[in-house]
């Protein structure tokens, strides 16, 4: 099994900033693509951010030039930095990998517990 568990949501004003942080644990041979997804109420759930083993990242369009995302291969972590915050950024944020746990194994999406990250006006 595997457990990702994230961390760094909360009250922010507009304009500010937060960093998320998950971290993946337990049977892990390989991570082949770590990143975060949002659902704000009555939203569907929505790419934020993603990243490949290889390093290259995917921006939804609303948070381009404002969000980055990198991953610590070393320590099966991925990180979200959220700069320039706006209301309409309030949701609920989700980490996500897509991990092979054995050499033979297939690939098998996880999803974190979810972290609230709340942008005031």
């Amino acid at each position: 099994q595997v457990q990702l568990v994230e961390s760094g949501g909360g009250l922010v004003q507009a304009g500010g900033s937060l960093r998320l942080s998950c971290s993946a644990s337990g049977t892990i041979f390989s991570i082949n693509r770590m990143g975060w997804y949002r659902q704000a109420p009555g939203k569907q759930r929505e790419l934020v951010a993603g990243v490949i083993s290889g390093g290259v990242t995917t921006y939804a369009d609303s948070v381009k030039g404002r969000f980055t995302v990198w991953r610590d291969n070393a320590n099966n972590t991925v990180y979200l930095q959220m700069n320039s915050l706006k209301p309409e950024d309030t949701a609920v944020y989700y980490c996500a990998a897509l991990v092979v746990t054995g050499l033979l194994s297939s690939e098998t999406d996880y999803w974190g517990q979810g972290t609230q990250v709340t942008v005031s006006s």
